[in-house]
């Protein structure tokens, strides 16, 4: 019997063959590499009619990023992150990240290094707008655990309802796998990302501790 490929490997090859750039769109990237992306971003937030247009170009590229991140930004799989709702200038940030390798994953390093300035800017204005799904708490006590701790020590950066701001990512409603697999990255310091600011505040917390966090941050709405 032949062996069944695993379901990220299946949509990651999926997302590949679906989008294979041609060269005159590798060398427009290129050319738009050096684009001063908080100069346009601030460009676009000013210029309602631009900012519609390039909406329209997000959201084709997240028809791409959807076999992942799933439709609308609500990934399916809950060790992907979701990407609705989030702050556009925070994702804006990542995806400057990811191509410039302070963030390390060679499948979205690529991805991200093929498009051009403006589809970057499209795509976070599309997933900003986009509704984050709902999922209720399944274990209400953990969550109540979960909402302790989060009072006393994550609200900080975060925000009382998980929104977080333009340089603090959004957790509300995140998927729980990547939340849990993320703050055991942070706490155990292999993470690429290790020198974040979550390092520090995330060194003391227990398993326990994690698994409360996440059941209450992953319901939060």
């Amino acid at each position: 019997m032949a062996k069944r490929i695993p379901v990220v490997l299946a949509m990651a090859l999926a997302t590949v063959l679906m989008w294979q750039p041609t060269a005159a769109q590798t060398a427009k990237a290129r050319a738009t590499a050096k684009v001063d992306l908080e100069a346009r971003f601030k460009e676009v937030q000013a210029n309602p009619t631009l900012a519609d247009n390039l909406y329209k170009t997000g959201r084709k590229v997240a028809a791409v990023c959807a076999n992942c991140h799933g439709d609308g930004g609500n990934s399916a799989t809950t060790s992907i992150p979701n990407l609705a709702g989030q702050n556009p200038a925070y994702l804006l940030e990542q995806l400057r990240q990811f191509a410039d390798g302070r963030r390390r994953n060679e499948f979205m390093e690529g991805m991200i290094r093929a498009m051009d300035a403006d589809e970057k800017i499209g795509m976070v204005l599309f997933y900003a707008a986009q509704e984050v799904t709902h999922k209720p708490a399944t274990n209400a006590a953990l969550a109540s655990k979960g909402q302790e701790y989060y009072g006393k020590i994550c609200f900080r950066c975060h925000g009382n309802v998980g929104r977080g701001n333009e340089q603090i990512a959004r957790i509300a409603g995140q998927q729980s796998e990547y939340l849990r697999l993320t703050l055991k990255r942070y706490r155990d310091g292999n993470d690429v990302r290790a020198n974040s600011i979550m390092t520090p505040n995330t060194k003391n917390m227990t398993d326990a501790d994690i698994e409360a966090v996440v059941a209450y941050v992953s319901s939060m709405p």
